[in-house]
């Protein structure tokens, strides 16, 4: 047969015709693959953000007041947190608090105890006034078999058949329940069963497959290994947070309860510690105040005393946002002048609130009503509270807290008299100047007028003051005793004023029945202001009279 041959031109025009349909068809492809990649990132770039969502939004609220603050809304859903404390520090408390909410929130939940019987957990559950009939309870010693004598046997090591045994009843109930939440408490009991770290990390790492399974949240509670509060290293790799509980007991007065979260994975928790305590009805902890979570807007100006002289010496009044410091001697009228300020706010309507350490309130009553201030009736209308601190069952972050939520009430002034009794109180505690620092700064920054008294030693001659507070001061002003004629007198003078000017006098101050607060002009003929013993040079007719 003859091969047909096709002409040149021909078989030019057939290729390029086929290579123009490949070019089209590989195009195609391509556009194909683009849009299905496109398409499959979008997907997982969705998938991925909703599991982020998932992931960061979960929370599994704690049910004790304070502590879903710290950890920014509550534990990570299905996860192994430790709590470890000293014994009394509350850990049960807590773990029952956890577990109550979860029924609240009508979610299974699940106790186990191997170092307390149900008996005892039902009388700390009385009494806060709780109800965990609802509770399923694994009682280590309510189990028959494990305490049998005949049970118990001599060939192989008791450890061995406990551990095991309690491991197998234990993973049976959770298959059971699949409890949403969990509290296991104690992590020292299963610690001693095991004996050797290799079986005991092994059971550990069992049940938090199990648990994990289930996405239950459990607590583990353990007490700390020795007085220095070391942790288990075994747990502490397994755990995805750490929550310690201290409990200290100072010299005099009741113990202090503190926490720390010294690790919460993926969680920006607040750090540091938090003071605590346990009160009917659970555990109520303190958060670290942060002055800079406290900001809002607030109509500066100055407040008024009432008082025309003692507005001019002050420039004006004590300016809204600002901290006063009232330095003097004992006696000198510091705890009523600040009162004076309480009472003329009172009269426009804003509220005031007085933390007296060192004066009992039946006392700062009858004493307001012989200078003619009408303090009960401000009471009684809710315009001023006098709250008397008992200076040895107090912790600075309740302290702290009491404060806050005075101002969160409404209160435009806050006064703490005095920092003396403040200081006294807690003698143990380390950094309370920074606390107070960070509590002036706080109030500063929502407006509030804020009076510190402060008592300096000596009656005759001022001494130093117990601590150089005039740093965190906006305005300072000191009162001091003088002599004239014969007669001891007291002079208000203001030395510092960071908001503005204010009058650089001396003027004498009195304190007068049925009156109040009275200022006299200003003295000039004083010598010796600078060593603390002023001495008036000047005319009989400048001092105020009696009465």
């Amino acid at each position: 047969m003859k091969r047909r041959m096709q002409s040149p031109r021909n078989a030019r025009t057939g290729s390029r015709s086929s290579q123009s349909r490949l070019k089209i068809r590989a195009k195609k492809r391509r556009a194909e693959s683009d849009g299905a990649n496109k398409k499959m990132g979008q997907e997982t770039q969705h998938r991925k953000g909703l599991e982020g969502e998932m992931v960061g939004d979960e929370r599994c609220p704690s049910g004790v007041e304070g502590l879903d603050d710290i950890l920014a809304g509550g534990l990570p859903r299905g996860c192994f947190c430790l709590i470890q404390g000293d014994p009394g520090s509350g850990k049960t408390t807590l773990a029952l608090q956890f577990l109550l909410e979860g029924l609240r929130r009508g979610e299974k939940v699940f106790y186990i105890t191997l170092s307390e019987t149900k008996q005892e957990l039902l009388q700390v559950a009385r009494s806060h006034g709780w109800s965990i009939d609802k509770i399923p309870v694994f009682d280590l010693s309510a189990i028959e078999n494990l305490l049998r004598p005949e049970a118990q046997t001599t060939v192989f090591h008791p450890s061995e058949v406990e551990l095991t045994k309690v491991s197998q009843l234990l993973l049976e109930e959770v298959r059971k329940v699949q409890p949403a939440r969990v509290a296991f408490d104690s992590l020292s009991e299963f610690r001693l069963m095991a004996e050797t770290s290799l079986r005991y990390r092994r059971q550990l790492l069992t049940l938090k497959q199990q648990f994990t399974r289930f996405k239950s949240t459990v607590l583990l509670l353990d007490d700390k290994m020795n007085q220095a509060g070391v942790l288990d290293p075994h747990v502490l790799s397994l755990t995805h947070g750490v929550i310690e509980m201290e409990q200290l007991s100072p010299d005099y007065g009741t113990s202090r309860r503190r926490l720390r979260v010294s690790k919460l994975r993926a969680v920006k928790f607040r750090e540091g510690y938090h003071d605590y305590i346990i009160a009917t009805g659970g555990l109520r902890i303190f958060p670290r105040m942060i002055a800079a979570e406290h900001r809002t807007d607030f109509r500066h100006g100055p407040v008024s005393s009432g008082i025309k002289e003692l507005d001019a010496l002050c420039g004006a009044g004590l300016d809204r946002g600002t901290t006063t410091l009232i330095l003097g001697q004992a006696g000198t009228g510091k705890s009523t002048l600040a009162l004076q300020y309480a009472v003329q706010m009172a009269d426009k309507g804003e509220r005031s609130v007085i933390f007296t350490f060192d004066e009992t309130r039946s006392v700062m009553l009858s004493r307001a009503k012989a200078l003619g201030f009408n303090l009960e009736k401000a009471i009684e209308s809710g315009t001023i509270t006098v709250q008397q601190i008992d200076p040895a069952e107090l912790s600075p972050g309740e302290f702290a807290v009491r404060i806050l939520r005075g101002v969160e009430a409404g209160c435009k002034l806050v006064t703490i008299d005095s920092l003396n009794g403040y200081l006294n109180a807690m003698p143990g505690e380390k950094y309370l100047n920074n606390q107070l620092h960070e509590l002036c700064t706080c109030l500063n920054q929502q407006g509030i007028v804020t009076i510190l008294v402060l008592a300096q030693h000596g009656l005759a001659a001022a001494a130093e003051a117990p601590v150089d507070l005039s740093y965190l001061s906006d305005t300072v002003v000191n009162l001091r005793y003088f002599e004239a004629y014969g007669e001891v007198k007291q002079a208000i003078a203001v030395v510092k004023k960071r908001s503005g000017g204010h009058e650089k006098t001396i003027r004498e101050f009195k304190l007068m029945s049925g009156k109040g607060v009275v200022i006299g002009k200003p003295l000039k003929q004083f010598q010796g202001v600078l060593t603390g013993v002023p001495i008036f040079r000047g005319s009989e007719t400048e001092i105020m009279k009696n009465g």
